[in-house]
């Protein structure tokens, strides 16, 4: 079968596939016990995040009856059925070893059938003082309808007996999203907690007049958010935006999640107020939204239950107290986050906002998180008469109205602003000053793998660099000004940029190491990235693999590449790495005969980023940056047999800490070690 035929199901599975990995996490007894509960916690955010971007092809193909193409009923069956053994394996690790683990370590979730009397008047107090003044049931009948559900809210429905017409009622509750999902109980020497639902769950009967509750269920459903722009049709960007994020909290549904305990005329009737087929509705034994407990982490405040903290050293190369500029002019300088602290990327700012002959200031903004030190620092630099041009990716997926208040309000003191390009998403890391030397302006750059995200820095993996460049920096100069006024590109001899020429680039080396090995040579490719499922790529790596070429691929997400291609006899591997830290950072190497080529990029091998966003890859040409990067970023982890999962023909993964008898190496742990050590 072509790639491009099951390349969305690949995806779909793949991305699955990344979050069964993720959970591993929440298993390992090595790991601190608050620390394994983050992590079950982050995979219900990421389905969370499935659903509301991937399921909606799926299920649409389900409701068509669509027997062929990409997706249609047996797609989505398949993907329904990942996606459903995921979340079971999520609550049998919830109740049956994280819930036991935390009660061993003092921290007791308490049951409604397990509290004391004490606990019980506590918690009846709490829900009359904090609780029931902000519910509000609605009884459905003709004169109140269904109401409208926002994506992911909790709701409770609840089946009453017969009133005195002989009629069943069906009330709703819903529950502000405001309301702590964990709840601390009076301490005594252990720490125990209760959550709202369970609170909610033990004080219906008060809604209702002694009538008898038949049945009830805490509900939940999620809704596609992935935003549907014309962009083509509309004259201001951000307002249509806008308006697009009021709608999104009820979109069309694709996934309901309700009580193990709910009955199916319960179930059967909120499936058809959704619209939702069978396969669409998950019966969990616990909270519905498993990532809000990740409240109880900092409630429970057990340093000895978490990773013992590390502190990110002050980069390697840069001298503390000297001028950026003036270390810059000796040469670039390589960052890696998060063995290294992003603050030095807000200090180079920093000085550049501070210095007098500094002129102008340009930077993309993708993703930037809570942290306001980089915006602060933009709208000093526009105070100070600094030329300041923004490239804000307002389209960024649930970033959005971030990016826009980013913008608004840098705008409003008079910085240019400009919302990426229509039809294109500006995935691209830089950042570039311009200085005023003499008679002539010098530019002074910063690169990235990753986000300007000081909170993501402290979690992602990445590499970023800063550099006096000229020709690279110039042709960043170039980028932005494409940006800002869609002038034409002119030829690069350093960037390569998607939609432009990356993906032709990438496939120009893929071809050349091909070649060398039909003629007898040697060749070798490395990359590393976040996902690979661009098939006009994987199918240029597999054939370069039937030439001889020898491939080694660190792919921590989705793949889709079929190791059981004929023809490869091993010579593609791939592996995933899942650890403590997000691996992020994507590095592309050649070795061609000796020669030797390596690019950093803010691109996966996916066809988004190939062909509907603009990025970017610099070419490391220092043999003594791209040796720290094989040292640091490559060949750990091709030698990592802890956090490595090997994927095999099936299309499966192994983990190699569990298949390997021999000392288990952790390229992050022996990385974080290396850097405390220095």
């Amino acid at each position: 079968m072509p790639l491009a035929s099951y390349q969305l199901l690949d995806r779909d599975l793949s991305i699955l596939s990344f979050n069964q990995r993720v959970l591993s996490l929440a298993q390992r007894e090595e790991y601190p016990l608050l620390e394994r509960l983050k992590y079950l916690c982050i995979v219900a955010s990421n389905l969370d995040e499935f659903f509301e971007v991937r399921m909606d092809a799926q299920l649409d193909a389900m409701r068509a009856g669509a027997k062929k193409g990409a997706v249609n009923e047996k797609t989505y069956l398949q993907v329904s059925s990942q996606a459903h053994a995921l979340v079971n394996r999520q609550y049998d690790i919830f109740n049956h070893e994280l819930m036991p683990a935390l009660k061993a370590a003092g921290i007791d979730i308490v049951a409604s059938s397990e509290r004391t009397n004490n606990q019980k008047k506590w918690v009846e107090h709490y829900f009359l003082t904090n609780v029931k003044p902000l519910l509000m049931p609605i009884a459905l009948d003709l004169a109140h309808p269904f109401p409208l559900v926002a994506s992911k809210a909790l709701h409770f429905i609840v089946e009453l007996a017969p009133d005195k017409t002989g009629l069943p009622t069906v009330s709703i509750v819903r529950v502000p999203r405001a309301l702590p999902r964990v709840i601390a109980l009076p301490n005594g020497r252990a720490q125990n907690f209760v959550t709202l639902t369970s609170i909610i769950g033990a004080h219906l009967a008060s809604f209702f007049n002694g009538r008898k509750i038949l049945n009830f269920s805490q509900f939940r459903v999620t809704r596609h958010s992935d935003l549907a722009l014309d962009e083509d049709d509309m004259s201001d960007l951000p307002s249509a935006l806008r308006h697009e994020l009021a709608q999104r909290p009820y979109s069309e549904a694709v996934r309901l999640e309700v009580s193990k305990s709910c009955s199916d005329a319960l179930s059967e009737f909120l499936l058809k107020q959704f619209r939702l087929p069978s396969e669409s509705l998950y019966r969990v034994s616990g909270p519905v939204n498993l990532s809000r407990l990740i409240q109880l982490i900092s409630l429970a405040n057990r340093a000895e239950l978490m990773f013992k903290p590390f502190r990110s050293s002050w980069p390697q190369q840069l001298v503390a107290k000297e001028s950026f500029f003036q270390q810059l002019k000796r040469g670039d300088v390589l960052l890696h986050r998060p063995y290294e602290n992003f603050d030095a990327v807000i200090q180079f700012l920093e000085e550049a906002v501070n210095d007098p002959n500094v002129l102008a200031i340009h930077q993309t903004i993708y993703r930037t998180g809570s942290d306001t030190r980089m915006l602060k620092l933009l709208q000093e630099a526009v105070l100070r008469g600094k030329e300041v041009v923004v490239v804000v990716e307002i389209k960024a997926r649930f970033d959005e109205e971030t990016n826009i208040n980013w913008a608004e309000s840098l705008e409003a003191i008079g910085a240019q602003i400009v919302y990426g390009m229509l039809g294109l998403k500006t995935h691209a890391k830089m950042l570039m000053v311009m200085r005023k030397e003499g008679n002539r302006i010098k530019r002074y750059a910063h690169l990235s793998t990753g986000n300007y995200n000081a909170n993501t820095a402290k979690l992602y993996t990445d590499i970023c660099m800063l550099t006096s460049d000229t020709v690279l920096t110039r042709e960043m100069e170039y980028i932005f000004r494409h940006l800002v006024s869609q002038t034409a590109l002119p030829p690069m001899r350093k960037l390569l940029v998607a939609p432009f020429n990356l993906q032709r680039a990438m496939l120009r080396n893929i071809y050349a190491a091909k070649r060398a090995c039909l003629l007898g040579g040697s060749a070798k490719i490395i990359a590393k990235m976040n996902s690979l499922t661009d098939e006009v790529l994987v199918g240029a790596l597999i054939e370069a693999a039937r030439k001889g070429v020898q491939i080694d691929l660190i792919v921590r997400g989705a793949c889709i590449l079929p190791l059981d291609a004929a023809g490869l006899e091993d010579r593609i591997r791939v592996r995933s790495i899942v650890g403590r830290f997000l691996e992020h950072s994507r590095v592309f190497y050649f070795e061609i005969n000796q020669s030797k080529k390596m690019w950093l990029s803010s691109a996966d091998w996916m066809s988004r980023n190939m062909l509907r966003r603009i990025e970017i890859a610099w070419p490391i040409t220092s043999l003594q940056m791209q040796a720290r990067i094989m040292q640091e970023c490559v060949a750990p982890y091709l030698n990592d047999t802890k956090d490595a999962w090997l994927l095999i023909q099936s299309g499966e993964y192994t983990s190699l800490n569990q298949t390997l008898n021999k000392v288990k190496i952790s390229a992050q742990e022996t990385l974080i070690q290396q850097y405390q050590d220095k």
